[in-house]
């Protein structure tokens, strides 16, 4: 368990944030879409930030999604798949970049 962790008490009195809630919620594969607008560049660094990539695995991920239409980007628990791309979502709004991400069952 990280720093990083939150734990609080919801109605029901059970405890959010825990190894148990992670390994009961269904995991997610996170898909990153190509678009002729948003920089490269710009979409490295989003996944980098958003989703922990490594500037090598980015820089990757952007490649196959500018070839071949959309790339693979993680799996996580479906709350935390849904977070970050919302992050990342409003990230690329904020710009002007209609930088898109798809969530799908594992």
């Amino acid at each position: 368990m990280s720093a990083s962790d939150v734990w609080h008490e919801t109605d029901t009195g059970r405890e959010t944030g825990t190894d148990f809630d992670e390994a009961i919620e269904p995991r997610v594969k996170v898909f990153i879409h190509n678009d002729d607008v948003t920089p490269y560049d710009f979409v490295v660094i989003i996944l980098q930030r958003f989703f922990g990539l490594n500037l090598l695995q980015a820089e990757h991920v952007t490649y196959i999604a500018h070839v071949s239409g959309r790339a693979y980007v993680t799996t996580l628990p479906k709350s935390e798949a849904e977070k970050r791309v919302g992050q990342a979502h409003f990230a690329a709004g904020l710009e002007g970049y209609p930088l898109t991400f798809t969530i799908e069952p594992e």
